[in-house]
């Protein structure tokens, strides 16, 4: 009986790490969305307020590293404790910081904490979860990067377009947040602090991985908008992350207590398979900033009006990914063959959009949003179960503090890849449409070139987004045989079971 009563504690304390980490998600990606509407309110200017959302995507980044090594040391109770009352003390003031340095100080707050949480998620799934059940964990951590993106759209429509107050997209997050402070405190166990840690830690590699990532971070998000390398700024941070992340490389290396343990990369299923993960998101990114993208730029939509297209993904979610992790417990199925449907799946989809014109609106996405919202889950959680299925459990920090660094830094580096396609695409285009237009005007002496521009560089742009699309789904298909090479593994239930000690 008390061995119950442990174990439903245990599954209520991840169900708020769980709360808690899809709440920060959420935060991040509806803080982008309403960037408009707080430079609206607040008087901001397009290029100073850009930087709220760059200070807490290099934030988020900076933490994700280190989270599971200071949940650790200091008990993870302890540790979500605390992260979860920071973050909900930012969301709070930041509606309240009226000038924009200080909001930026919040913003960056807010970033360490969801930075901090989401590798928690893992971590704990990882830790927690019995074998035959663990791959239900990793289902609801794949939630955060599949329905959190989406599910951010539809919120920011509420609080900003049906409601008209661009605070709410903060506030939203207090109750979610109390609720899972109150669910971890009392569901996660009561574990010793380890202050001995204090003094093997690697305060050498934690600086020189702050400062890489924190610059590489802030590279990639103002990479678009200040035209890449031809920004001193760009150039700087991007040579002085590199060479920063080197030397936090070398020095995780030889540490004996690191943050990262590198030689777990060694075995293919997670060499190979983050290298794939970082190409995925690519993908996804793809699913959910295009149609969004499009629909706003040629129609003019509001979050409110482009959230369909985002419920269709981020509510199958909550159905299709357990169902994705139960059909991986069966034997019989290879989850190789699993990922590379959802990969096909995702082409599909990706092609189809690639005969979108100037005339679709948010209903043309339905279908290509189901294709999505079938592979994505099949994708992503056959990734996770393929990686994990060679974690032994006392190396889950490490894979957890892994995956989400990479995460974190691919999914910029997505949208940055894609954003910097659609400016070259529609520069390409629009030079094209020009000459062509130059040539019209030339034979028709009554054509008012001047008048044609605007809808000229609409097309331009549509042309280029469709572009995208073909990309994305070539390298959909071209990720299959990568796919196809990872080692097969039985399901976790078969695996045996072992208690180790945490890392360090």
């Amino acid at each position: 009986m008390d061995a119950d009563v442990s174990v439903l504690r245990r599954l209520v304390g991840l169900l708020g790490i769980f709360l808690a980490a899809i709440t920060t998600s959420l935060a991040t990606r509806m803080g982008t969305l309403a960037l408009a509407d707080v430079r609206g309110a607040l008087g901001f200017g397009f290029d100073a307020a850009s930087w709220l959302t760059t200070a807490h995507a290099a934030a988020e980044l900076i933490a994700m590293p280190f989270s599971a090594w200071f949940a650790i040391t200091v008990a993870m109770r302890r540790f979500v404790s605390w992260v979860i009352a920071l973050s909900a003390a930012a969301c709070l003031l930041v509606p309240w910081a009226h000038s924009l340095e200080w909001m930026l100080v919040l913003r960056v707050i807010q970033g360490l904490a969801g930075g901090a949480l989401i590798p928690l998620l893992m971590m704990a799934a990882l830790k927690f979860l019995p074998a035959p059940v663990k791959l239900y964990g990793l289902a609801l951590y794949s939630l955060t990067a599949t329905l959190a993106p989406t599910l951010a759209i539809w919120l920011v429509g509420v609080w900003t377009d049906h409601y008209a107050d661009w605070r709410l997209v903060y506030w939203q997050s207090l109750p979610l947040l109390a609720m899972a402070g109150a669910l971890s405190a009392w569901g996660l166990p009561r574990d010793a602090a380890r202050p001995e840690r204090w003094r093997q830690c690697n305060w050498i590699g934690l600086a020189c991985g702050a400062a890489a990532l924190g610059a590489l971070a802030v590279a990639l998000d103002q990479a678009v908008r200040l035209d890449g390398f031809q920004s001193p700024l760009i150039a700087f941070c991007t040579y002085a992350g590199l060479l920063l992340l080197a030397a936090y490389l070398y020095s995780e290396w030889r540490h004996p207590d690191p943050f990262l343990q590198l030689r777990l990369l060694a075995r293919r299923n997670l060499g190979l398979g983050f290298t794939i993960f970082v190409c995925m998101l690519t993908l996804l990114s793809c699913a959910s900033l295009l149609p969004v993208g499009y629909l706003g730029r040629v129609w003019g939509y509001r979050a409110l009006q482009s959230a369909p297209i985002g419920l269709i993904i981020g509510v199958a979610q909550l159905v299709l990914a357990p169902a994705v992790a139960a059909l991986l417990y069966r034997k019989w199925l290879d989850a190789r063959i699993m990922f590379s449907l959802g990969l096909v799946l995702i082409a599909c989809a990706c092609w189809q959009s690639a005969g979108l014109t100037s005339a679709w609106v948010w209903q043309q996405f339905i279908w290509v949003q189901a294709l999505n919202a079938l592979g994505q889950p099949m994708a992503v959680v056959s990734l996770l179960f393929l990686a994990t299925s060679v974690v032994q459990p006392r190396e889950g920090p490490y894979v957890s503090g892994t995956i989400n660094t990479l995460r974190g830094l691919g999914s910029l580096l997505a949208g940055t890849v894609v954003g910097q396609a659609l400016v070259v695409r529609e520069r390409w285009h629009a030079e094209g449409l020009l000459d062509r237009l130059g040539r019209v005007s030339g034979i028709l002496p009554g054509t008012d070139a001047p008048s044609l521009a605007a809808p000229l560089h609409e097309q331009a742009f549509v042309m280029a987004t469709a572009d995208v699309y073909r990309a994305a789904g070539l390298l959909a298909l071209l990720l299959i045989p990568l796919v196809l090479s990872l080692h097969r593994r039985q399901p976790p239930a078969s695996l045996p079971e072992q208690s180790h000690p945490h890392p360090g």
